[in-house]
């Protein structure tokens, strides 16, 4: 998806004309981008942080039209008031079955400086298993996906807004993840380009992908183009792989040095 700067308008009306044709597919699920109804230009999203509860309730609200489950990350405040990168999985009734801040902040964009980060991860039981959600940057963080495959999630929700030059390093570690923990990993990511002042303007890559716990890729998009891809999937794909190799029960913890 092209995400419409500082526009949460443009980007709703967008979004539920997508997931009005994901419902016509039949699909159960429909995934959306990092930020994608507000994109990152940081002053104008402090001011409108606290008008973001009605947005979330917008999009509550489409999941219980459409009977479908909603995925993506979007501008909220925390607990504390503070606002924050969360990944919100709504479910088929509009629930706000699962809520996640983004843990790892991109310093590189200064991130850090404009959000709060996270504290804890999130699991969500689903019809089809237990799924759960991290944000973009988290994917260079292996011992985050370890962790959640330990607990047993076979699928990994992961909106993303990567940009050029590091396409390479997303299809790498997509896969990476999804083999070593013999799981499901759902990318979904902007095209389009947005400007960050001082530090430039930058191009996202879509490539949005699901791959499986072998990693083999079961869907991608292009690079450029919107696009609404639509996929079925096998759970038991990863009980099958998980118990013939058993990369989870081989591990040797008590060898690990991790601080």
């Amino acid at each position: 998806m092209m995400v419409a700067r500082a526009n949460p308008e443009a980007n709703l009306k967008k979004a539920e004309s997508l997931i009005s044709e994901a419902s016509r597919r039949g699909s159960d699920m429909i995934c959306f981008p990092e930020m994608w109804t507000t994109g990152f230009d940081w002053a104008t999203n402090q001011r409108i942080a606290t008008d973001q509860e009605k947005i979330i309730d917008r999009v509550a609200e489409m999941a219980k039209q459409y009977r479908i489950w909603i995925n993506g990350s979007m501008l909220a405040l925390n607990e504390e008031g503070k606002v924050a990168n969360t990944s919100i999985l709504f479910d088929a009734t509009g629930k706000r079955a699962g809520i996640y801040r983004k843990t790892h902040l991109f310093t590189m964009f200064h991130e850090d400086d404009h959000m709060a980060p996270g504290n804890s991860l999130c699991t969500v039981q689903t019809p089809w298993g237990l799924i759960g959600l991290s944000v973009c940057y988290d994917i260079r963080f292996p011992e985050l996906f370890r962790t959640y495959a330990l607990k047993g999630v076979k699928i990994q929700l992961n909106p993303m807004a990567f940009p050029y030059p590091r396409l390479p390093h997303w299809k790498v570690l997509i896969r990476a993840r999804a083999i070593e923990n013999q799981m499901y990993m759902i990318g979904t990511n902007q095209v389009g380009s947005e400007d960050f002042g001082s530090d430039g303007v930058i191009t996202y890559f879509g490539d949005s992908t699901i791959i499986d716990p072998w990693g083999e890729t079961i869907v991608e998009a292009g690079e450029k183009e919107e696009s609404l891809l639509t996929a079925t999937i096998d759970i038991d794909k990863v009980d099958q792989i998980r118990s013939k190799m058993k990369v989870l029960q081989d591990r040797r913890p008590d060898l690990y040095e991790l601080g």
